[in-house]
């Protein structure tokens, strides 16, 4: 029998989650005074943490979402804590996107949370359900741009500002990637419950490798152009410049070094 205090604690947020955007909060902070002796690792540090923060986030809406949908068994598995270590593939969720992060800049989306779809009733909700995820990095990519949009940025220190840019961008990645309608991806499961069951059927095996095809694309060249195409112009209506991107980049990236084209242009 699940009593009200059992259903607190499958709810309580998670110390890990606190001390993941502690992190963020200090190293923001660094970022913004110009603290740490050395920029680039105070970037590294907050578009990491924040990266991840927003990872935990799109995770717990698609948990959040299930459990008023009918799935009651989310809280239990440690979902709605904002745990990273609850999640069933915290290699592909968390240590995957990092790495992806670190060596190409890409918002690589996460696959996390196992929804047990039998207790839901409602197409509807099955797609809702699959949609929250990169909404909520749609939601992120809207407060990170904000300063840009709003014209804001008067007294926003340089560094900081190209860590939003860099970090927004990594924001739109993941929404435009997850709302792909590939097999294993999100935007396949907003219309998978409208298909037929012979679809689905058929379709079900390449759900595992739809990630891979997805990469595997991108890595030709004329596919990563038009990619990247979309993404500058998503960013460039949110006012954020391919400079501002380009050297949020180059600051997170601090090891490589040749960011003196940046420092000038602060």
């Amino acid at each position: 029998m699940t009593t009200a205090t059992s259903r607190h604690s499958e709810r309580r947020i998670s110390p890990v989650f606190v001390g993941i955007m502690a992190v963020t909060a200090v190293t923001g902070w660094a970022t913004w005074t110009g603290f740490a002796e050395q920029p680039g690792v105070a970037v590294f540090l907050f578009v990491t943490a924040a990266w991840i923060v927003s990872l935990c986030l799109h995770e717990y809406a698609h948990a959040r979402t299930a459990l008023h949908s009918g799935d009651i068994s989310v809280g239990a598995k440690g979902y709605l804590t904002l745990n990273p270590l609850k999640y069933t593939h915290a290699l592909l969720s968390i240590v995957l996107p990092v790495i992806f992060v670190i060596m190409g800049g890409i918002g690589l989306p996460g696959g996390a949370v196992f929804i047990e779809h039998g207790r839901i009733r409602g197409r509807w909700k099955h797609s809702l359900i699959s949609a929250a995820g990169p909404l909520t990095n749609v939601l992120f990519a809207v407060v990170c741009t904000a300063p840009f949009w709003l014209d804001a940025l008067d007294g926003v220190p340089s560094d900081f500002r190209f860590a939003l840019a860099f970090l927004a961008l990594l924001q739109v990645t993941a929404a435009l990637l997850n709302f792909l309608p590939v097999p294993g991806l999100d935007g396949y499961g907003v219309i998978e419950p409208w298909l037929s069951y012979g679809i689905r059927r058929q379709v079900e095996p390449f759900a595992p490798f739809g990630l891979l095809f997805v990469f595997a694309l991108l890595w030709l060249p004329a596919v990563n152009g038009v990619f990247f195409d979309v993404i500058d112009a998503i960013l460039k209506s949110l006012g954020i410049s391919d400079l501002e991107t380009y050297c949020g980049q180059e600051l997170y990236r601090f090891w490589q070094g040749g960011n003196e084209f940046c420092s000038a242009a602060s």
